[in-house]
């Protein structure tokens, strides 16, 4: 039996001997299907996931699925490729002295991590000790709480986070208008009658903040209904190609086009002025710094032609119901802050904030903005030991962990914990980091693979994938509600851990005990889940020990009040829950001191002083590149890499992609080597022409340069480059408000190849 080409391939392939066919046929266990969602990304849309043998051997998308109705993309249909790996780690590994790896037993990594923790712990003081928390653990439950519990239990601030690298601008910028970095407004996609998206291209990324399957289907419905949408990129994306109209915008030139389109609002008499008497406070300083940017000025640097921006904002004035929508290009483009408050306040002045088909707040199980202010979640305000930067929420930028590691003095790191993570493949800067991380006492990682940053560790921990876990969906839509269709569904763990995998939840507890800190800095709770540990392992006759995650999770659900997980489970396509309501966030959720929005946050506008010289930098570099990264389906970040048929058929590596007119200009033919260099370093990779790219701009897609990853055997015989290198470090290289690395619209110089391609992740 084997299912048609929808996805599936044959779930055994039988020998031609007929004698090996029958004893195979007998040692089969019955197939077993199971309903679970998939965590790969945002979109956690509905999974059939049919097992045998404890192994996946088919995934389709569940059609009678109460929200994600039969979608799901390749990346999710093909995902058990990268669980079932033969390069999966299995069994604890350590670092011998001549740089090879060693399997050990858990006992003795725990014990010998816990024994360099409580010695640096002693010496150096409890920052010297960090962490960096990835996506990965980010579709987790129980994992992020518990690495948090972790670091809290040593006492540290030294954690760390990929956020930094792609959205903590949103959350940085939300904390000083709304009260609370979680509050993230999205757009009412089914109601909305005009979308303008910046920097985004959810056809092949989903939507970001936003739990939208299938977003191509949303899109044409919003045409279909008469709304006008907008697509604003330097490329004209898939996105762009689906629906829309497409402009073109010069790379990391966003901030200036919300400055007109601000300006352009005001003067269109676009004002809601009894919301913003209402509701909000700081009008006049917003209004004061929108004079001085007219269309006609900053079509100069964006290449926006005044016309177009000005249709565009009477389009979204003459709407019952508009939103203003980016992502990762503007987040990560060197102003990405200045760039999403002046988004947040358009769509709130405008009156299209808490309304029906504008931009809606969400709410998730619990109220967690007013759970996080007035506990304290995620609003720290320290600053870091490197460059004096603000944590947002609770961490520090990654772009300062090389030089935290690097610099001598009181706090720094010796020591590092990576959960969920691979910094250095996506971190700006890598050659540094690279280094500072080899000077580390103890780097311990905890993933799945032995990769790029798990190949210079000291130890590696080997953890349960998605399909081996119990779970909920992740914080975003659990407990904010970023859901385009609300609704809630539990999942068992489809497999079972193969060899000496554990979940991450229990390996920090373990680890906590072993260095003589409790979890959460509570003896009372290290106590209770030691004891629910114990219990749980003795019962069902664990070989480690092993938290009861089905329990922990239960017990989440019934503390704020929800159905039991059992009875969510048993409903295997989902529980449809209650449409997002307008007009329910403000005033009553708005988490500042007085209520209001705060228009004009004095940081903000202390950085908005620097607009003009970055205007002027602008208008200097107009004829050089600048260097955007792209996406391709198949692939998701660098998680992907090591599945062979995603990386097959001309997808093997990636590549610098030029207009057309650009490479004439270079005199550069298709596959042709070319150097890109940047203020901080230089890749060498073929070039292909590619018309959908505005001038004076080339894509690289990033999370490629695998060559001396240890544990992916099919990913490190690519030849693809780190363009991450390219990417400045260092505080005074990043976004001043939030710690964003600047990652996208990076001024480069581009030429013909000195030298042939070698193999490694420069290419140099």
């Amino acid at each position: 039996m084997c299912f048609a080409n929808d996805g599936f391939y044959p779930y055994f392939r039988m020998n031609d001997n007929p004698i090996i066919q029958i004893t195979m046929l007998l040692k089969q266990e019955e197939i077993k299907t199971h309903h679970t969602f998939c965590r790969i990304c945002e979109s956690l849309c509905g999974l059939e996931i049919h097992t045998q043998n404890n192994e996946v051997i088919a995934i389709k998308p569940n059609e009678d699925h109460v929200a994600t109705d039969g979608f799901s993309c390749v990346k999710g249909l093909y995902q058990h490729e990268m669980y079932q790996s033969p390069d999966r780690l299995k069994y604890p590994l350590k670092r011998q002295k001549d740089g090879s790896y060693a399997r050990v037993s858990w006992q003795q990594a725990i014990q010998e991590i816990g024994d360099k923790v409580k010695q640096l712990h002693k010496d150096e003081g409890a920052d010297a000790i960090g962490m960096y928390v990835g996506t990965a653990a980010g579709f987790s439950v129980l994992h992020p709480v518990f690495a948090q519990g972790f670091m809290t239990g040593l006492g540290s601030k030294s954690m760390y986070s990929s956020s930094t690298q792609d959205c903590s601008n949103k959350f940085a910028v939300s904390k000083l208008v709304y009260g609370f970095p979680f509050t993230l407004p999205f757009p009412d996609l089914d109601h909305t009658n005009c979308l303008i998206i910046v920097g985004a291209n959810p056809i092949v990324s989903k939507w970001s903040f936003l739990q939208v399957p299938n977003p191509s289907k949303k899109l044409k419905n919003l045409e279909r209904r008469g709304g006008k949408l907008y697509i604003v990129d330097p490329r004209k994306t898939e996105t762009a190609t689906v629906a829309g109209k497409h402009l073109f915008i010069r790379p990391a030139t966003d901030v200036f086009f919300y400055l007109s389109f601000l300006r352009e609002l005001i003067d269109q008499n676009g004002v809601d002025e009894q919301f913003v008497q209402d509701h909000t406070i700081g009008i006049n300083a917003l209004k004061e710094l929108a004079k001085d940017w007219p269309p006609e000025k900053t079509e100069e640097v964006t290449q926006i032609p005044a016309s177009d921006l000005k249709q565009m904002v009477g389009d979204y004035i003459q709407a019952d119901g508009a939103a203003l929508y980016c992502s990762t290009g503007v987040n990560m483009g060197g102003n990405g802050s200045l760039a999403f408050w002046l988004q947040e306040v358009i769509n709130a002045i405008s009156g299209n904030l808490d309304k029906k088909g504008g931009t809606l707040v969400g709410k998730g199980i619990m109220d967690f903005i007013k759970f996080g202010v007035k506990n304290g979640v995620l609003m720290r305000s320290d600053k870091s030991r490197v460059g004096g930067m603000t944590s947002v929420n609770d961490a520090f930028p990654g772009g300062l962990l090389a030089d935290e590691i690097l610099t001598p003095g009181k706090g720094q790191l010796k020591a590092l914990f990576v959960t969920g993570g691979n910094p250095l493949i996506t971190m700006p800067n890598s050659e540094k980091l690279k280094t500072a991380l080899q000077k580390l006492e103890l780097l311990v990682t905890l993933d799945i693979y032995q990769n790029e940053t798990s190949s210079e560790a000291h130890y590696v921990l080997p953890c349960t994938d998605p399909l081996q876990r119990p779970d909920l969906p992740f914080i975003f839509p659990l407990m904010l509600g970023l859901q385009q269709k609300p609704y809630m569904q539990a999942t068992k763990a489809v497999v079972a851990p193969a060899g000496e995998q554990r979940d991450e939840s229990s390996i920090y507890l373990d680890l906590a005990r072993a260095c003589g800190m409790p979890l959460f800095g509570s003896g009372m709770a290290q106590s209770f889940f030691t004891g629910i540990q114990n219990y749980h392992t003795r019962k069902n006759k664990k070989e480690f020990p092993t938290l009861p995650q089905e329990a922990l999770l239960n017990g989440l659900l019934r503390l704020t009040r929800q159905s039991s997980f059992k009875k969510i489970q048993k409903n295997k396509n989902g529980i449809l829950g209650k449409d997002h309501k307008p007009g329910s966030f403000v005033p009553k959720r708005v988490m500042t001191a007085d209520k209001k929005l705060c228009l004009a946050p004095e940081s903000l506008l202390k950085e908005s002083k620097n607009l003009e010289k970055y205007f002027n930098k602008e208008k200097v570099n107009t004829h050089r590149f600048k260097l955007i990264t792209k996406r391709a389906v198949t692939t998701h970040n660098s998680w992907t890499h090591n599945i062979e048929r995603m990386t097959s058929k001309g997808r093997e590596t990636n590549y610098a992609y030029l207009h057309p007119s650009d490479m004439q200009d270079l005199n550069l033919m298709e596959l042709d080597l070319v150097d890109v260099r940047s203020e901080t370093a230089c890749i060498r990779l073929a070039v292909k022409s590619l018309k959908t790219l505005m001038p004076k701009t080339i894509a690289v897609p990033h999370g490629w340069g695998h060559q001396h990853a240890k544990g992916l055997s099919h990913a490190n015989k690519t030849a693809g480059v780190n363009v991450n290198i390219l990417a400045a470090d260092g505080p005074e290289k990043l976004d001043k408000i939030s710690g964003m690395a600047h990652l996208t619209g990076i001024v480069v110089d581009v030429k013909a190849a000195d030298g042939a391609l070698q193999a490694n992740w420069s290419g140099i």
